[in-house]
C-alpha cells in the first residue's frame, strides 16, 4: 500500500469539504430531501475533511522543513 503525499491529503480534504459544504446547501434550497443520514453523512465529510486538510498541510510543512 502506498503513503498519500501531503498534497493528495490536502486535496483530499478540500473535496470532503466541498461535499460537507454542499449537501446541506442543496438542503436548504429543497433541491434534495433532507434526512438524517444524509445530514450525518455531510457532517462527517465536513469533519474528516478539516482533519484530513490539517494533517496534511502539517505533513507538508515537516517535509519542506527537512
Amino acid at each position: 500500500m502506498t503513503r498519500l503525499q501531503p498534497i493528495q491529503l490536502i486535496l483530499i480534504g478540500i473535496v470532503l469539504m466541498l461535499i460537507g459544504w454542499v449537501f446541506p446547501f442543496l438542503m436548504v434550497l429543497q433541491v434534495i430531501e433532507s434526512s438524517f443520514a444524509l445530514n450525518f453523512l455531510s457532517y462527517i465529510a465536513q469533519i474528516s475533511g478539516l482533519f484530513l486538510g490539517i494533517i496534511g498541510a502539517a505533513m507538508y510543512v515537516r517535509f519542506k522543513k527537512k
